[in-house]
């Protein structure tokens, strides 16, 4: 089959546009044409005026050889990959069973590939099943109670659970790994049309029946869950040559569990992990991220503002945007998990703090749209000189805006017109904000560092003036956003194991080697190979 790519027609175009456009691309007769499917489609909305779909297409033709050869060097019409997943071997006779930390989506896919050899890899999750661990959420969303070992951050699913449940990231993937993760998300109750959207989403309700879905797939191969099952401690033995590999895990409960490779893919909140890997000496350096709000617009303005007359369509859905300015004081300020028709939540894992995030259903059809608006730092400039010096900087920001929400889980926020005024607010406007248990108007100038609050100010105007209404002065800012990635890397070498810690293979957002939904669950495939490897598969 041939794959014809960046084929673009009206958006309301009649449906025998498509099988039209093809034949006139590649300059045959409607004869020539066998047959045609959509690989996938997106759109081009930069001329609102003019909005275009954006098709790939995979077609059979009579004589595909010829019109190859006479499009040998377009690169928009080429044979159609072979994006089939090919295991990296199976399972060798006794091989031990792999242990993987974390069933969020980088461990999700680490134990199934490794389930899928053969492997009968053990999972431990310190959080519980996805069911009850959303109760524990809705517990602190709805009453104001946190459960520190059952929330956003920790339990079955990990925290793109809730989330908008995007499925598209900007990782390069020669050998189509992503398709793996779509194809198992489908196996498992996601709609079919991600795998043909260019911005394919689930959302969370879809996320709980999927997680499920695929935990019993792979019990059925031979896996085992376990879950409130913390790691607190590893037991790591060095050899005469100074080489350090690790023998086994201790457990929450007391319990030793002999490990020789184990997949370490905890998630971005597992603080007190986090530093109980730095004790025991695994190597690990600071790593940057960001820190700043959520923003909240009604839909209808970014829809508006980004499809004008066509706002509504259909095939369109809600309005994302992805913007980002570079600031005077070397800043740089950028939108991040844009959740178009969702609400904004409460991500807190720790008591005595406030973080929020962002979530929809896959319906997208709540009143607001909210995106993270942060600022980029780095460690040298802003946490130097300790791996786990960035955990500190976000806890202390957190406990700032737990006391400027008023101590009690609710966040503290704030009229857009007020932050640019330098004043507090005091009540909001005509924007309703979404967070729960609730916000309390403030000044979120006490709760993030001036060099942000000095590049949010400026940035505000300048993202007015692309979007239009997203200054608008009731605009509302929930804070704060502090867990956008992992501020900690656990290095590893090209064989994925930690760079000191022989059969610790770090993995996904939590070893800072990911950032969101698809790109960890292909690293978790990715590590699962790697640790297949090592076991001997063939």
């Amino acid at each position: 089959m041939i794959r014809i790519t960046e084929l673009k027609l009206p958006l309301h175009h009649a449906d025998e546009a498509l099988s039209a456009a093809i034949t006139k691309r590649l300059r045959i007769t409607p004869r020539e044409l066998v047959r045609f499917s959509v690989a996938r489609r997106g759109h081009d909305a930069r001329d609102r005026t003019d909005i275009q779909l954006v098709y790939s297409v995979d077609v059979s033709l009579k004589n595909e050889s010829a019109v190859l050869a006479r499009f040998r060097r377009d690169p928009h019409v080429q044979p159609t990959p072979d994006t089939r997943y090919r295991p990296v071997g199976t399972a060798p006779d006794n091989a031990p069973r792999p242990v993987v930390i974390g069933a969020g989506p980088c461990g999700l896919f680490a134990a199934l590939i490794l389930a899928q050899m053969g492997f009968r890899p053990i999972v431990l999750e310190r959080g519980k099943v996805v069911r009850e661990r959303t109760k524990d959420t809705w517990g602190l969303w709805r009453r104001s109670v946190l459960n520190p070992e059952s929330n956003v951050q920790y339990g079955e699913g990990g925290a793109g659970t809730f989330s908008d449940g995007k499925l598209y990231s900007r990782i390069k993937d020669p050998r189509h790994l992503n398709r793996k993760v779509l194809t198992e998300f489908v196996k498992a109750g996601a709609p079919p049309e991600i795998l043909t959207e260019a911005h394919p989403h689930i959302g969370t309700f879809r996320l709980v029946t999927m997680v499920e879905s695929m935990r019993e797939t792979i019990e059925a191969l031979g896996g085992e869950y376990r879950f409130s099952a913390r790691v607190d401690g590893l037991d790591i033995a060095t050899d005469g040559a100074g080489e350090r590999r690790l023998r086994g895990l201790h457990l929450n409960g007391g319990e030793y569990l002999p490990a020789e490779r184990v997949v370490l893919a905890i998630g971005h909140s597992a603080r007190d992990t986090f530093a109980m890997l730095h004790q025991a000496g695994v190597h690990a350096e600071a790593k940057p991220f960001s820190i700043g709000v959520r923003i909240e617009h009604p839909q209808s303005w970014i829809d508006r503002a980004r499809f004008g007359q066509d706002a509504g369509n259909r095939i369109l859905g809600a309005a994302e945007y992805h913007i980002s300015h570079h600031c005077s004081n070397g800043r740089t300020v950028y939108s991040f998990c844009m959740c178009p028709g969702g609400t904004v939540v409460a991500a807190t894992s720790e008591e005595g703090r406030v973080a929020t995030n962002g979530m929809s259903q896959y319906s997208r059809n709540e009143r607001n749209a909210n995106s993270g608006f942060v600022v980029a730092i780095d460690p040298a400039r802003d946490y130097p000189g300790d791996p786990l010096a960035g955990i500190a900087l976000q806890r202390h920001w957190e406990e700032r805006a737990f006391v400027a929400g008023g101590s009690n889980y609710k966040a503290p926020a704030q009229r857009l017109g007020d932050f640019l005024a330098g004043r507090p607010s005091t009540s909001l406007g005509s924007v309703v904000p979404s967070y729960r248990p609730g916000v309390h108007p403030t000044d979120l100038a006490e709760c993030l560092p001036d060099f942000v609050i000095d590049a949010m100010r400026e940035a505000l105007p300048v993202f007015g003036r692309q979007i239009q209404g997203y200054d608008h002065p009731d605009v509302v800012m929930t804070g704060v956003e502090t867990r956008t990635s992992s501020p900690v890397r656990f290095t590893r070498g090209d064989d994925f194991q930690s760079l000191n810690t022989a059969g610790l293979f770090p993995a996904g957002e939590g070893a800072g080697y990911a950032g969101g939904i698809l790109s960890a669950a292909v690293d978790g495939i990715k590590v699962a190979e790697a640790v297949a490897r090592s076991l001997g598969a063939q």
